[in-house]
């Protein structure tokens, strides 16, 4: 199993729609790449590591896939409608990782 991360690091003044993410963005990721998504969470970031700092990222999306492969065909295919959705909630760019599921 793998997970895809979708990190927005925090800018100050930068801009981010949760509820438009929670609500319409991630709605439209599942949709769009059934059947090969298998899960998907978000995180809302509140704080960094010590009082008063603020958070690394400000939100982070995990999708889960069964391979690396099965991810790249599903995105493939969808990719302009999942892009070009992202001016609509943010204005940070997205970092991308992509990890093997070691323990959960």
């Amino acid at each position: 199993m793998i997970k895809v991360s979708i990190l927005y690091p925090y800018r100050a003044g930068a801009r981010f729609d949760m509820d438009y993410y929670c609500d319409s963005h991630m709605p439209l990721v599942q949709r769009r790449l059934k059947p090969a998504i298998k899960g998907l969470a978000v995180d809302k970031g509140l704080a960094g590591g010590a009082p008063g700092d603020p958070p690394a990222y400000v939100a982070v999306g995990h999708l889960l896939f069964d391979s690396v492969e099965a991810f790249q065909a599903a995105f493939g295919s969808s990719s302009d409608a999942i892009l070009t959705d992202i001016p609509n909630y943010t204005d940070i760019e997205p970092i991308v990782q992509i990890s093997e599921i070691m323990l959960d």
